[in-house]
């Protein structure tokens, strides 16, 4: 069985992100920088301001699609780059 946390994320001040075909795209007043995360529809930028952590949101969309374990623990170590690269906090 695997663990996804409880984390909850938001938008770090300056960062914006859009919607796009692949998924989700982050532009940051510092640099500028693009970031991307192919999350497809599965993410909307909603998620950054629904107080839901990642098994939450999945749990969610499930009445839309199946979502495995190990595709959230791929999207939840994604989102720790783009944690560690101060686009989005974590509390």
């Amino acid at each position: 069985m695997t663990c996804i946390s409880e984390k909850k994320y938001r938008l770090s001040s300056g960062t914006q992100v859009r919607q796009e075909d692949f998924g989700l795209l982050f532009y940051t007043m510092r640099g500028p920088r693009l970031y991307f995360l192919p999350v497809g529809t599965f993410l909307d930028p909603s998620f950054f301001t629904s107080d839901c952590a990642l098994r939450q949101w999945a749990e969610q969309k499930s009445r839309e699609t199946t979502v495995s374990d190990g595709y959230l623990e791929k999207i939840e170590k994604s989102l720790g780059q783009l944690i560690d690269k101060g686009v989005i906090l974590e509390f």
